[in-house]
């Protein structure tokens, strides 16, 4: 359901002086850092005064201005309306604008965005972006009929990945995922979080986060990192999983959390990798150094992943492909987002997750990407969104609130990304022109991102 906007409220906490204007909901920014006024845009999506999880028919309420202007002031969402009420003092920056008065040397610029749709920048809550080498060749496997499992089993899947990772040096392992990260800023993402767990050594693991850790200093993306050490169980270690839980809790983690490297702890909850007792081991011992949990749960069987996550007041649990009533009703009952990964189960050709029955019980879910090489090697939410309309069945509303304002909740960014919200980080995605919000999953194919403002300034 779009919801239509029509009057501005300002962010209370920017600095603001009253206008001139006649109308006493709009506020005349004080300028003093470079700024972006955007108008004539053909809908302004997800523009909220404020913001908060949304929890089943919620994510159906997505508020849109037709005719819309924003404005930005340095890397913060200042202001914006219906062009209607566009403040007189703004007005008249778009007619000098016109007359290359304004902005000249100054780093101000005005926009028209005629015909274009803007959106926050998507949040993917789930990633596995650094990694060394791609997994094609099991790919084929997958076509002659290999399970997810029985590649792993027989040390293909994680295995294969944490052998090439772990004669990667940090330097091209940073190198290539700053190249994928570019990628998916281009493609409109503008948070990320990124999981280790292809090391599965002591040196591994730590190689891996302080890749992400250099992401984070260095990219203008918002990036949370996941200790992921739990992914799988190494070779040396799959008849002595309590050897192997315990270097994770006493080898692992303590540098971890010297070094701050983590912001979360996550575990492979599935059978034939971590069962439930172990999961919830694991996570209790990262909670112990300040890591919250997020759980891969429930992906290939009923594991159990859903119940541990709400005891332990995870953050998330993630896939959710393999659900049951009683299950559903646990995640709905909790303060645990369901986050979905639909382009995981298309590439593994599973069934996809129940979106439809998660939100009619009144569960909050997000969409994430999972974007990794062996079951999702893309991180393109564009194709997410679209994907979780087509085969998902979810509302071009729903796909979008949960693909940006309960993707930032599921890394703890939503007081600050998410939304068109002012007062929030300027990251926003500009459509070319489409015919309506709904062209953009229903036109998967197409390359609809015209350009990506990432904390104000244009990618």
């Amino acid at each position: 359901m779009l919801t239509k906007v029509g009057i501005f409220f300002s962010n209370p906490g920017a600095k603001f002086s009253p206008a001139s204007s006649a109308s006493a909901t709009h506020f005349q920014v004080s300028y003093g850092m470079s700024s972006r006024l955007i108008y004539n845009i053909r809908q302004l999506v997800n523009a909220r005064m404020e913001s908060h999880l949304l929890r089943g028919a919620e994510l159906n309420s997505l508020p849109c201005i037709d005719n819309a202007w924003i404005f930005i002031e340095g890397d913060q969402i200042a202001d914006f309306g219906p062009m209607s009420e566009l403040p007189a003092d703004l007005l008249d920056r778009i007619t000098r604008s016109r007359q290359n008065a304004w902005g000249s040397g100054t780093g101000d610029t005005v926009i028209d965005a005629a015909g274009q749709f803007v959106l926050p920048a998507w949040c993917d809550s789930h990633t596995h972006l650094v990694f060394a080498g791609s997994r094609e060749e099991e790919f084929v496997d997958k076509i002659r009929g290999l399970s997810y499992a029985e590649i792993n089993a027989r040390g293909g899947g994680i295995l294969n990945s944490a052998r090439k990772l772990g004669a990667a040096s940090e330097d091209s392992l940073f190198n290539e995922a700053w190249k994928r990260l570019e990628e998916l800023r281009r493609l409109g993402t503008g948070a990320i979080e990124i999981k280790s767990g292809y090391g599965l050594t002591v040196e591994g693991e730590l190689k891996m986060l302080r890749v992400i850790k250099k992401l984070k200093e260095r990219s203008s993306v918002s990036i949370k990192a996941s200790f992921l050490g739990a992914h799988t169980y190494p070779s040396e270690y799959k008849d002595d999983h309590a050897g192997y839980i315990d270097k994770i809790i006493n080898e692992m983690l303590p540098v971890i959390a010297r070094e701050r490297l983590a912001d979360y702890i996550d575990v492979f909850c599935e059978k034939g990798f971590f069962d439930a007792a172990e999961t919830e081991t694991i996570c209790r011992a990262g909670m112990s150094y300040g890591l919250k949990p997020k759980i891969h749960a429930n992906q290939l069987n009923l594991s159990g992943g859903v119940q541990v996550g709400v005891k332990l007041g995870a953050i998330s649990v993630d896939h959710l492909e393999t659900m049951d009533e009683d299950t559903i009703a646990v995640l709905k009952n909790s303060n645990t987002i369901g986050t979905l990964l639909p382009t995981a189960a298309f590439f593994l050709r599973m069934p996809f997750q129940p979106a439809r029955l998660l939100i009619d019980a009144g569960c909050a879910i997000a969409l994430a990407s999972d974007f990794n090489p062996g079951s999702s090697p893309s991180g393109n939410m564009n194709l997410v969104v679209a994907m979780s309309c087509i085969q998902m069945k979810m509302l071009p509303e729903e796909a979008i609130n949960a693909a940006t304002l309960n993707g930032a909740y599921a890394m703890e960014l939503g007081d600050s990304l998410g939304s068109l919200t002012p007062g929030k980080r300027a990251n926003l995605l500009f459509t070319r022109p489409i015919p309506s919000l709904a062209y953009l999953p229903y036109a998967f194919g197409s390359d609809l991102i015209d350009k990506v403002m990432i904390g104000g300034e244009f990618v």
